[in-house]
C-alpha cells in the first residue's frame, strides 16, 4: 500500500492489539477468474514462525481452500475510520487553505496459505475461537454447550487455513501530518461524532495531553 513515513506503525504492541480488537480480515488472493477476496475472522498467533501466524476457516463449500497450497495472500484488518472535516481545523480560521480527509488505522499481513482438513485441528481452533470472542461476556457461550452431534456435524462443513505471515506493514492516518494545534481540532471533532468508529478514532491521534 502507499505509505508516506509519517504514517507508518511500527509498534508490534499497537499492531496486534489492532489485530485482536478488529479480526474480521479481508483475505486477498487469486481465483481462476483473477483476484477476489473472503472475509473472515482470523486469530494472530504472534509466536507462530519469524512473523507469526494466522489461523481461522471458510466453508467446505468455500474454493478458497482446495487452491490454498502454497499461495501467497494479503490480509488486511481494518481499524477504526473516520471522515475529517476541514471545520475541525484552526488553520481554516486562519487561512482558508484546508480540505476533507480520511483517517483510518489498518494492518496488511502478508503469507502463505495452506489448508488445514484435520477434525482435531479444527475443533481446537474453533475451542479457541469461541473462548477468544465469549471470553468478556457474562455469561459465555462454550462449544460444549451443543449437541455433540450437532457440533461435529458442523465441523464437517468447514476447513481450517493457515497462513505463515512473512511480512506485516501498518499504516496508522491520524493526522500526524498536521500542526499539534489542528490534530487536537481533529481530536475534538471526531470524539464529539455519534459513531464507536470515529470516537475510537480520536484516541488515536496525537495529541499533547
Amino acid at each position: 500500500m502507499y505509505q508516506p513515513a509519517h504514517f507508518a506503525q511500527a509498534d508490534p504492541a499497537a499492531i496486534r492489539a489492532l489485530m485482536a480488537t478488529h479480526p474480521l480480515a479481508t483475505l486477498c488472493h487469486q481465483a481462476d477468474g483473477g483476484p477476489t477476496a473472503d472475509h473472515l475472522p482470523l486469530l494472530y498467533d504472534a509466536d507462530a514462525g519469524p512473523h507469526g501466524t494466522l489461523r481461522g476457516h471458510v466453508a467446505r463449500a468455500n474454493p478458497l481452500w482446495r487452491g490454498a497450497a502454497g499461495q501467497t495472500v494479503l490480509a488486511i484488518f481494518h481499524g477504526p475510520q473516520g471522515y475529517v472535516s476541514p471545520s475541525w481545523y484552526p488553520t481554516k480560521a486562519a487561512t482558508g487553505k484546508v480540505v476533507p480527509t480520511w483517517n483510518y488505522a489498518v494492518v496488511h499481513a502478508r503469507g502463505v496459505l495452506k489448508a488445514v482438513d484435520d477434525a482435531a485441528w479444527l475443533r481446537g481452533l474453533v475451542d479457541r475461537l469461541t473462548r477468544t470472542h465469549e471470553g468478556p461476556r457474562a455469561q459465555p457461550w462454550q462449544t460444549s454447550d451443543a449437541p455433540a452431534d450437532y457440533l461435529q456435524a458442523m465441523l464437517r462443513a468447514i476447513v481450517g487455513i493457515e497462513i505463515e505471515v512473512v511480512a506485516i506493514e501498518a499504516k496508522w492516518k491520524v493526522s500526524q501530518n498536521r500542526t499539534a494545534a489542528d490534530r487536537d481540532g481533529v481530536a475534538t471533532g471526531l470524539a464529539g461524532e455519534t459513531t464507536a468508529g470515529a470516537q475510537a478514532l480520536a484516541t488515536m491521534v496525537p495529541v499533547e495531553r
